[in-house]
């Protein structure tokens, strides 16, 4: 054989070779490689609306944190607002409780005031009755005994 026939022969095999695999091993590499390619594609397309998606989400959240916040300091200024209405309250009811009392004491005072001013009264009827008994065992002398009077008058 000679080189040209050789070459001929090589030629024809490396066409029938090209040909099968253009045939049958060509189309399903490329089927892989373009499904490869679509999964890559989609994978690349789900990340980015995942991210998308995720950054809806953190804006959510962190509207939704805004809020429990603003809501956490209005409860806590109500809670602020409700102690220091109690603690007025219970100045007021102390106040109250206090005038009460002081009010009791000044009447117990006034009426032990009363209570002395009778006893007083008692000592001085018995003073008195002391005093004239007094009188009459010594002697009825109505200028001696004006002296005395006076002088139990002036206690009275």
């Amino acid at each position: 054989m000679s080189i040209t026939g050789t070459l001929i022969i090589q030629i024809i095999v490396f066409l029938l070779l090209v040909a099968f695999t253009m045939k049958f091993v060509w189309p399903p590499i490329a089927n892989a490689l373009d499904e490869r390619a679509q999964k890559v594609a989609d994978g690349l397309a789900a990340a980015d609306k995942a991210r998308t998606e995720l950054d809806a989400a953190n804006k959510r959240v962190e509207a939704q944190l805004a809020e429990s916040r603003s809501e956490n300091a209005q409860r806590l200024a109500d809670a602020e607002r409700r102690a220091q209405a109690i603690i007025e309250e219970a100045k007021a009811r102390a106040n109250d409780e206090g005038a009460k009392i002081i009010a009791a004491a000044r009447a117990e005072a006034q009426q032990q005031t009363v209570q002395a001013r009778e006893a007083l009264r008692d000592e001085v009827a018995k003073l008195a009755v002391r005093g004239a008994e007094q009188i009459l065992r010594k002697e009825v002398n109505p200028a001696v005994h004006a002296d005395l009077l006076n002088r139990l008058k002036t206690e009275l």
